[in-house]
């Protein structure tokens, strides 16, 4: 007589899917310490720029050195509080208070800014000579990698005054059409049988193993986008006009160049790879697509089955 083999229970589905621990960074939006690193940030900001500048070009190699060390140690800061700020908003766009507080931060961050826009200005202003010179010296070489970063920006700087408004004017700006568009797009809701649902339900529902589910996603995602294009070409054309305004203002070669400086690649290497991407099409993303049509039973894929999970998926 054989003894019956007892049947693993079934798994449970998740009843809410995980959270960013974002503990490691600040305690809450209210604690002491987010509070006092704010005050930092803008007793820090104001106390580096009366102490250096007009002069940062001019020190001698070891208190220039020091001299970065000290905007590190603020742009740490200023980097962990924005950062907090962000992440706590995006675990849910839509909570006002939750864009209270980044909204609060950011403008706190953004006036500490304006302080130190000359900082990296006036390393533009250090003559290629002077440049090598400093570079000799230890502690300043240590710095090399971020110092050719910010000297690739020399050719493109504006006077440092138009610069600050610029900066003074962002959140308001470009970063506020950003924060339009995250917050326009989360509040959207999509029907999906009769039930109102957010837009990650929806984006979800794309990668469904029922093609009913993943063919309603899609056409509901279209309809409800094509409702709303006016906003979103709004919010489209305008940012795309302040880069083109400011774009111009430096004397980018390209609407692209600023991102390939960013990145730290040339022009010439982003055209190859792109080249070299486009001339593979046929035989990775169509002969993919063609494979997966296939898999899947059908002669062509629909445009709702290309993030479906293939049929051997669990």
């Amino acid at each position: 007589m054989t003894k019956k083999t007892k049947k693993s229970p079934a798994a449970k589905p998740a009843t809410s899917l995980p959270r960013w621990d974002l503990t490691d960074l600040y305690q809450t939006p209210n604690s002491k310490k987010l509070t006092a690193d704010l005050d930092e940030v803008a007793k820090s900001a104001a106390g580096i720029q009366k102490k250096y500048q007009g002069k940062l070009a001019k020190l001698a190699a070891p208190k220039f050195a020091a001299a970065i060390a000290e905007y590190e140690e603020l742009q740490d800061i200023i980097g962990k509080l924005g950062s907090y700020s962000y992440l706590y908003y995006c675990l849910n766009v839509t909570d006002p208070e939750r864009g209270q507080f980044l909204q609060r931060v950011s403008e706190a961050l953004n006036d500490a800014g304006t302080h130190l826009v000359f900082f990296t200005l006036e390393i533009n202003l250090i003559t290629p000579a002077a440049y090598s010179a400093l570079l000799k010296n230890k502690a300043v070489a240590h710095y090399r990698p971020w110092l050719d970063s910010v000297r690739d920006w020399r050719n493109h700087m504006l006077p440092q005054e138009i610069e600050e408004k610029l900066h003074e004017k962002d959140v308001t700006g470009r970063s506020a059409w950003i924060r339009l568009f995250d917050e326009f797009e989360a509040g959207l809701r999509f029907d999906i049988d009769g039930k109102e649902v957010p837009i990650s339900d929806v984006l979800n529902m794309l990668s469904d193993k029922d093609e009913k589910k993943r063919k309603a996603a899609a056409i509901s995602l279209g309809n409800t986008f094509k409702k709303n294009i006016s906003t979103f070409a709004l919010i489209t054309n305008t940012l795309a006009k302040d880069k083109a305004i400011e774009d111009k203002w430096r004397k980018y070669p390209s609407s692209e160049a600023a991102r390939h400086l960013s990145n730290q690649v040339e022009q010439p290497v982003v055209d190859a790879l792109a080249t070299a991407v486009r001339k593979a099409y046929p035989k990775l993303s169509h002969r993919y697509y063609a494979l997966k049509a296939k898999w899947m039973g059908k002669k062509k894929l629909d445009y709702w089955n290309r993030n479906a999970p293939l049929p051997s998926d669990d």
